[in-house]
This record gives structure tokens, C-alpha cells and sequence, in this order.
């Protein structure tokens, strides 16, 4: 009896989880926008550009930053994130399946942290699928050429930073700044 409440409790908790990627998007433009620049410092997001998840741009910046009021590629995603040129590249090429390397450091911020990620398979998008599972409180990402990563772990519950999607293409660093909001599965 206590294996089917359990069974049944993680159900529906299931479905709670991938509903909320079809969820309507009925926001206000200064919402977005709102969200969007809380993922950085104001020193960057007071003159970033303001993209939405569909490629829209909501504001016209000029740092060269660009501030998102979700993760472009996970539907339905609300964690604001504000990505340098180099992480869009990154972005543009995991939308469309492509290759990305990078001889520089690229940097993105989520000071507002990010919904829970497969931090092995970049695929997954249903942690009842199993795996090592992370809901990051706020964050700094780096992408580096990876022979720069070699000291690193991907353990995301070692302490300090970790390589997310180290077996991947789109591999990069996961910078925690803050000891809350993590989990596992």
C-alpha cells in the first residue's frame, strides 16, 4: 500500500513537472523584460539586450550582452539567464544541433537559478527518467576550451564548481554561487 501511494505521489508529481512546459504564455513585454535583466548584475543587464524565447527582441542593448527571460531551449522554462557573445553562439549551435568549440571564456549568469537538469544528458527533460538531477540556486556558467576543465569534477554535489554535460558537445562549467536549491535524483 505504501509502494502505490509513493508510485502514485511521483506520478503525478511527474506530470506537475512536464505540464508546467505548456503552460500559456499570456506575459506583458515589461514582464519579460523584468525577469530577463534580474539574471544578471545591473552593471550588465541595465544596457543588455533583451531577447525572448522566441527570438524576439523585447530591447535593444549596447554591451553586447544578452539578457532571456527563460532558457531558449527548454520550453516552457522561466530562469532568466544573460548570456556574452560567446554563449550565444553556444545557445545558437545546441539549438540546432551543431558543433560549438571556444578558444575564449564565455560567461552566463542565472542569479535568479535554473529548473532541475539532467547534469550528464543535456536530452533529458523528465527526471522521472533517472539520472543525477540538479536545481541550482544562482550561477555563473563558463564555456573554455576543455583541456582547460581537466581539474574539474562533475560531481554537482562535491562542492564549488563542476563540469555540466562533461561527455557532451555542450559541455561547460557550473560556477554555484549560493548553497541552496540543490537536489538530486
Amino acid at each position: 500500500m505504501i509502494k502505490l501511494k509513493i508510485a502514485t505521489i511521483t506520478s503525478l508529481l511527474c506530470l506537475s513537472i512536464t505540464g508546467i512546459a505548456f503552460a500559456g504564455d499570456m506575459e506583458s513585454k515589461e514582464t519579460k523584460i523584468a525577469r530577463a535583466v534580474s539574471a544578471a548584475p545591473g552593471s550588465i543587464s541595465d544596457k543588455a539586450t533583451v531577447m525572448d524565447l522566441d527570438g524576439a527582441i523585447l530591447r535593444e542593448g549596447s554591451n553586447g550582452w544578452t539578457c532571456m527571460p527563460g532558457v531558449r531551449l527548454i520550453p516552457g522554462n522561466k530562469f532568466p539567464m544573460c548570456n556574452d557573445a560567446t554563449w550565444m553562439a553556444w545557445m545558437k549551435a545546441a539549438a540546432n544541433n551543431e558543433p560549438f568549440s571556444t578558444e575564449t571564456i564565455g560567461y552566463s549568469y542565472m542569479l535568479m537559478g535554473d529548473g532541475a537538469v539532467n547534469n550528464d544528458d543535456p536530452a533529458s527533460k523528465n527526471p522521472c527518467d533517472g539520472g543525477v538531477w540538479v536545481k541550482e540556486g544562482p550561477h555563473l556558467m563558463l564555456l573554455m576550451p576543455k583541456e582547460q576543465m581537466e581539474d574539474l569534477k562533475n560531481n554537482p554535489f562535491a562542492g564549488g564548481p563542476y563540469i555540466m554535460w562533461g561527455d557532451t558537445p555542450l559541455f561547460h562549467v557550473m560556477v554555484p554561487l549560493s548553497s541552496h536549491n540543490k537536489m538530486s535524483r
